[in-house]
């Protein structure tokens, strides 16, 4: 049964992967992607110049996460 469970884990990951890298994703597919990277512990922080860090800079300042002192 774990083989099984790893296995549909993998099979979801990599279907997950190929319907991002489509290009063709609803905002369903890509909440459902959101929400597996955040149940598998999957999270990012912005380094300068990458895409997170640009996407990070297009929201509107009440949406952007407060950051501690």
């Amino acid at each position: 049964m774990k083989k099984t469970l790893i296995d549909l884990h993998e099979l979801l990951a990599e279907e997950l992967t190929n319907r991002l890298k489509s290009g063709e994703c609803s905002s369903a597919e890509l909440n459902v992607i959101r929400q597996f990277l955040k149940d598998n512990g999957i999270d990012a922080h912005p380094a300068e110049g990458s895409p997170i860090a640009e996407l990070l800079q297009e929201l509107p300042e009440s949406l952007k996460p407060k950051r501690a002192h």
